[in-house]
């Protein structure tokens, strides 16, 4: 009956939690998350980033978004991002390969981050807690340091070859060049800890949030930015202001599913549950001729999505995303993703702050005459698609991390709940298909073989585990509330990820 922050990282939850227990809201609780989870998964998000989010007032009811979502400067030139003539780019997605990486890897990939002023505009409109209490549990983590296990020194070491491109990357999360290991011995542990960006933490908690794009903080990042190659300017930073936005609604069954409008992939999703509103009708929940159905909406969605909003189909899908959903006792919901783009984003952190910078660029296509070419004060395209489901008996919120593999992934949870009439318990472990636009279909191994059956008979198909890394399928959180009851869960076989109930009551 109390309140449940589901996030990517066990101890950010709990910072959320904690929130909640104190007499905050949901908005009060994600946004005390969302600092906190990006010190504890850095190479996921951070001030450095951007997103989009979406709030369920416990108040009217009503459902609000928040775009705070990355662009492009003012000052990029297409003509400094020239094809390289070598094939494509390996990386998120297969752009022809440009001179350097420079739309990919370094200060020239940096796009103006919004996740700063996202966090102002959800705790102006809708927050109770002051923004300097918001902040304390990040600086707190942020000293204390990121303990160094197995899952951490895997990402870490997956980035290591580029996080040694750039002294302050190095000697972040680098252990004289090589990644961290933790210890053989029990009881002790192995921590990185960030004073450079807990120093400038403790600086936007005492300034407020404005000093990032205004004030004396806004410097000190241009100044980096600048001496490293960037072009990011002081007034790319103080004209951006995150937008609260009104939902996108669509009629699914009982429900009211409301998605984040423009540049993500909530128009997506509201297609594709368009097309399955009769087949799903038809077909038993969870169905081979169910998952047949949802492969087809999707192969018709991500061609549609190509030709007019210029996504393309991803590389490696190294995402670099999190996600995380908030309710609170009294209805109130957020569910929120955050994204630096590439793991890691451009693998920059600056040296006078300590922020790791995202990569943001790399979103746009370097070949001109495309709806997504790269161009000056431009909004990137993001594949995040935070949705909330409003019933009778309550509803739901959920999203996911993983690129182009999100909105997938959310379609068949809403299927799952919403058809199938499934918990949140048997929705996420409900194994899942993929197919966010390239020619194959991926089964996940659990599936019964006559999934294979009806989906090989109009795709290629591949099976893969569905594992902590590599990511095959998106990693998803959510929360619900079904009467005077809520629930929440996370991906489960994510290393870190814990859904955290309220203490007490």
């Amino acid at each position: 009956e109390r309140g449940i922050v589901a996030s990517q990282h066990k101890l950010a939850s709990r910072v959320g939690a904690q929130v909640l227990a104190e007499g905050g809201n949901a908005v009060d609780a994600a946004v005390a998350t969302a600092f906190a989870v990006s010190v504890l998964e850095p190479w996921m998000s951070g001030i450095g980033g951007g997103g989009h989010m979406l709030i369920r007032d416990a108040k009217d009811g009503r459902v609000h978004a928040i775009d705070y979502g990355m662009c492009s400067p003012k000052a990029l030139d297409p003509a400094d991002y020239p094809l390289s003539g070598e094939g494509r780019s390996t990386d998120l997605f297969p752009w022809p390969s440009v001179l350097e990486d420079r739309n990919a890897i370094g200060a020239s990939s940096i796009a103006v981050p919004g996740q700063v002023d996202g966090m102002r505009v959800a705790l102006e409109n809708f927050g109770t807690r002051s923004w300097k209490e918001s902040l304390q549990p990040a600086i707190r983590h942020a000293e204390k340091g990121m303990q160094i296990d197995w899952y951490a020194s895997l990402l870490i070491g997956s980035s290591a070859e580029d996080l040694n491109r750039y002294p302050c990357s190095r000697d972040t999360y680098l252990d004289n060049g090589y990644p961290p290991a933790p210890p053989w011995n029990a009881g002790s542990s192995t921590r990185k800890s960030f004073p450079y960006l807990a120093k400038t933490l403790t600086q936007l908690a005492e300034a407020g949030p404005r000093d990032f794009y205004e004030g004396r903080l806004a410097k000190t990042v241009i100044d980096d930015i600048r001496k490293s190659g960037g072009i990011l300017s002081l007034e790319d930073l103080s004209s951006y202001r995150a937008s609260l936005q009104e939902p996108l609604i669509r009629e699914y069954r009982d429900a009211s599913v409301h998605v984040h409008p423009e540049l993500n992939a909530g128009t997506s999703l509201l297609r594709a549950l368009e097309l399955l509103d009769g087949p799903l009708r038809r077909a038993g929940a969870a169905s081979p001729e169910a998952f047949l159905s949802i492969a087809e909406a999707l192969d018709k969605v991500y061609q549609e999505r190509l030709q007019k909003m210029g996504d393309v189909q991803g590389g490696r899908q190294m995402s670099c995303t999190t996600h995380l959903c908030v309710i609170d006792s009294k209805g109130g919901m957020v569910t929120l993703t955050q994204t630096l783009l590439g793991i890691f984003g451009s693998k920059l952190v600056l040296p006078q702050t300590g922020i790791l910078m995202n990569n943001g660029l790399m979103w746009f296509n370097p070949e001109p005459g495309h709806p997504n070419s790269i161009a000056p004060d431009k909004r990137c395209l993001a594949n995040t698609c935070p949705a909330i489901a409003l019933r009778e008996s309550g509803g739901f919120a959920l999203g996911a991390s993983g690129g182009r593999k999100i909105m997938p992934a959310v379609l068949q949870l809403i299927h799952f709940l919403i058809d199938g009439r499934m918990s949140l318990e048997d929705a996420f472990h409900q194994p899942r298909i993929d197919h966010s636009g390239g020619e194959h279909v991926v089964l996940d191994r659990l599936l019964k073989p006559e999934v294979r059956t009806s989906v090989s008979g109009r795709f290629p198909v591949l099976e893969a585990e569905h594992t902590s890394f590599p990511l095959y399928f998106a990693c998803p959180s959510a929360v619900m509330q079904d009467g005077n009851k809520n629930y929440g869960a996370t991906a489960i076989t994510h290393a870190w990820a814990e859904a955290v109930v309220e203490p007490g009551g």
